[in-house]
């Protein structure tokens, strides 16, 4: 769809009493959710799609969110992150990939944040103005649907072996210092099965992280691309990890291992200094953590760091997306080079793992995350989920594919 073909909207924001129960009104088989700490939207309906590709696809959308903005009627009493015209996004990670880029913005928005819940409807501006009622619950969720997942075009040997080669090709590189390499699992689910059972599992074990659907596109993401609030942007970068301990004690030395071993200090320092370099292109007064602090989730200790900074003037959020991604911690370093050997390297196309998955809002804030920790469900019930990891010098191949494991732990958990 091109900038002129985008129609006029109207979004109308309304407070409604406190909404802390997003799976109940879900769509079985389309849900649209963003969630965390008991925060966040969800979608229902959709009042525009547009779909992008090629290498231009996040500047083309935020060119088009412009225009929406620009030709929109929004009545938007509250002014809270998320209130006003929203639309949730999902990108593919290469310009390369067959599936679809996507801007979505639903017909009615069910949010929460800061303890004040609100909806949002919003139709076509030649549509009538017809009368807006709250949406009801869904049905009862659907039994657990246990499905068993089987490795994909890179095996685990084929991962190992292709492990290898990469560290031949940083060994030999005056430029590339990492590479972060994916393996690929899949399934079938079925097509008439209910979905939100999945979702749930994610919100509820893994509640800080970002719970994710659009599109077919699943996921609880513990890495914030980029995040907007009241004109300041700030990013979470992961990049290096370890098992978490089987007891206490074990757990505590898993976290200093973790926060002392060279290989992933480095690791992780390289994964900084990409974000750090791609905000100061889109803001100013940028800052970086002066040292990695350890992030305990369920199955895995992660470093991370933050990146903050304030957008220019003539910055969207989309326009942040665009400048942040591909990350060093999902393409590797320099990103660009990283990102091009990947492509030479896997023998599947990601679609939209590890690429971005959030929204963005009238008021200027927007979420953002790396769609890592996820799995796209195709309308047929095909199901791909995909783990990575950052390939550095001192990098082991027997090593690399353990921690892939790790990685696809949320994913297996939730659908089996």
């Amino acid at each position: 769809m091109t900038t002129k073909e985008l129609p006029h909207l109207v979004a109308v924001t309304e407070q409604i009493d406190d909404f802390t129960n997003p799976i109940g009104y879900l769509t079985r088989s389309h849900p649209t959710l963003w969630w965390r700490r008991g925060e966040g939207m969800i979608g229902i309906g959709e009042a525009l799609r547009i779909t992008y590709s090629g290498a231009q696809r996040i500047t083309d959308a935020a060119r088009d969110w412009r225009t929406l903005l620009v030709n929109a009627a929004i009545v938007d009493p509250l002014r809270k992150p998320g209130t006003g015209l929203v639309a949730f996004g999902t990108f593919a990670f290469s310009p390369l990939s067959a599936k679809d880029s996507v801007l979505v913005v639903p017909r009615t928005i069910i949010g929460r944040h800061g303890g004040t819940s609100w909806i949002t409807h919003v139709r076509l501006s030649n549509e009538p103005d017809a009368a807006a009622n709250r949406p009801q619950k869904s049905e009862q969720l659907g039994s657990e649907v246990r499905i068993h997942f089987s490795p994909g075009a890179m095996t685990p040997d084929k991962y190992e072996e292709t492990v290898a080669t990469a560290l031949k090709l940083i060994d030999s590189s005056s430029r590339l210092s990492k590479l972060v390499l994916a393996r690929d699992v899949h399934a079938h689910f079925p097509s008439d099965a209910d979905l939100r059972p999945v979702i749930q599992s994610l919100a509820l074990s893994y509640p800080e992280c970002w719970t994710f659907s659009l599109d077919g596109l699943i996921g609880a993401s513990p890495e914030t691309l980029v995040a907007v609030s009241g004109g300041v942007a700030a990013s979470r970068v992961l990049a290096g990890s370890t098992a978490r301990g089987q007891d206490k004690d074990g757990d505590e030395n898993a976290a200093i291992m973790l926060a002392s071993s060279h290989k992933e200090l480095d690791e992780h320092e390289l994964a900084v200094q990409t974000v750090a370099e791609a905000f100061r292109s889109f803001a100013t007064d940028v800052t970086a953590s002066d040292f990695p602090f350890a992030l305990k989730l369920p199955n895995l200790w992660h470093l991370a760091s933050e990146v903050g900074g304030r957008l220019r003037e003539d910055i969207t959020p989309l326009d942040a997306v665009a400048a942040l991604h591909p990350t060093g911690a999902v393409a590797g370093s320099p990103r660009q080079d990283a990102a091009e050997t990947i492509e030479q390297l896997e023998p599947f196309d990601r679609g939209r793992y590890s690429g971005p998955v959030g929204w963005v809002g009238s008021t200027g804030d927007a979420e953002w995350a790396v769609a890592i920790r996820s799995a796209q469900v195709e309308p047929n019930g095909d199901v791909t989920a995909w783990a990575g990891c950052g390939i550095v010098p001192e990098s082991l191949p027997g090593h690399e594919l353990a921690e892939t494991k790790l990685k696809l732990r949320p994913i297996l958990d939730a659908f089996g």
